[in-house]
């Protein structure tokens, strides 16, 4: 039996509300899968506006086997291309982050205009033709600050997520900020366990002191079921509405993006010890409104954010092996913001480093016990890991339509 009929014969096979089994989690073949049908297929979290802000800033990434560049060219457009070289394939940005007038590649120089198309390739033959040498693009979207790629020939339809997204985070500016800090960490699980952490609080007042401060543990909070008949969050949308502020819950008939504002506990304003702002000045000065909470957005199977009134904090998640994966945490604040007079990294970082790093000791205790021939798929609590089971659906559907060749309703917004 090939791989893909046998992951389409585990899928249609699993349990309803339980986990996944083994090989999900640990297997090198089923990885492949997985990145071929979805990571190699969908759109992708890669960065942000302000990350180039000006012409010729750029900065690289790293998906499965293919090396990315990002960069803003002269008419002021985000582009994205394959970072290898036409010539013979070496990577033509080596740094992570940098600015250039032309794009270099340090092998031969052969040399690349903002916009892909090859300027210079010097002593080749008469008869080369530079117009059928230019990088080659990757599919690329900037919406509401934040830039998403996808690796597909064909992409899906992007327009139902930014006719989603765009109303309720355009007031906050984020085109308009700047990264204040920057933490990669590298988690030893499977890119699935990390988003199964993510998203439940089951486990948060056992492991996650910092956070528990500020951020709700309540399932109405943290999953996809009962926020609109929770009293208090109801009443925080009515209020954050009535200030211009899009709140309720929304999610793609997929199940593949979501977004909610969500109140912080105890008044708190910011993810701060003391609940009180980390950044004296706001991220966007159109959003004056107090307690406003916290804008979440999901999107499988790279990003999971909150912002503030305050400042930003996104995520990014990018497999590196079927028991590897990357996770970039960003803070952003209003690009004025000086760091030592507005903010101090300690306030600003403080309850996120934690729980990051809380977040990869649980994952990667997860992952070593999965190992254990002894594991089989457990059942999920319904109280509170509705958002898990959600996810693991979403998961489910999503491959079994692709591995029989269906075309799946991904971008569709109800």
């Amino acid at each position: 039996m090939d791989i893909r009929t046998d992951v389409l014969r585990k899928l249609k096979s699993r349990r309803t509300s339980h986990s996944l089994e083994q090989a999900f989690y640990t297997d090198p073949d089923v990885y492949k899968v997985d990145m071929d049908l979805i990571w190699y297929r969908d759109w992708l979290f890669i960065g942000h506006d302000c990350e180039v802000a000006r012409t010729g800033n750029y900065f690289t990434v790293q998906v499965g086997d293919y090396p990315i560049v990002v960069t803003r060219d002269r008419q002021g457009t985000i582009r994205a291309f394959h970072n290898s070289c036409r010539h013979r394939g070496s990577r033509v940005c080596t740094q992570n982050k940098g600015s250039a007038a032309k794009l270099v590649c340090p092998y031969h120089q052969w040399t690349y205009e903002l916009d892909g198309r090859l300027l210079f390739a010097r002593q080749m033959q008469a008869d080369f033709d530079p117009s059928q040498h230019g990088l080659k693009p990757v599919h690329c979207e900037s919406v509401g600050g934040y830039i998403f790629i996808c690796l597909a020939d064909e992409p899906a339809d992007f327009a139902p997520f930014r006719q989603m997204m765009e109303p309720y985070f355009l007031p906050h500016k984020l085109s308009e900020a700047k990264v204040a800090f920057e933490s990669t960490i590298v988690e030893k699980g499977n890119w699935k366990l990390v988003w199964e952490n993510n998203r439940e609080c089951y486990h948060c007042a056992a492991n996650h002191p910092e956070l528990c401060r500020t951020y709700p543990e309540a399932p109405s909070a943290t999953g996809v079921q009962g926020a609109k008949d929770d009293p208090e969050i109801s009443g925080h949308w009515s209020r954050c509405e009535a200030a211009g502020l899009p709140s309720e819950f929304r999610m793609s008939p997929s199940g593949q993006f979501r977004a909610a504002r969500m109140p912080l506990i105890n008044g708190a304003e910011s993810y701060t010890m003391s609940g009180r702002p980390a950044v004296n000045k706001l991220l966007a000065p159109d959003v004056t409104e107090r307690e406003i909470g916290t804008l979440l957005l999901f999107h499988y199977p790279s990003t999971w954010n909150h912002v503030l009134t305050d400042h930003a904090i996104t995520f990014r998640v990018l497999p590196l092996g079927p028991e590897l994966t990357q996770v970039t945490t960003k803070w952003l604040v209003n690009k004025d913001a000086v760091e030592g007079v507005d903010y101090t990294l300690e306030e600003l970082t403080h309850v996120w480093t934690e729980t990051n790093d809380q977040d990869r000791r649980i994952v990667e205790e997860n992952a070593f016990g999965i190992r254990s021939p002894a594991y089989e798929p457990g059942p999920y609590s319904e109280d509170h890991e509705g958002g898990v089971m959600q996810f693991v659906e979403w998961y489910t559907n999503f491959m079994e339509d692709r591995l029989q060749g269906e075309r799946s309703p991904l971008f569709r917004v109800a």
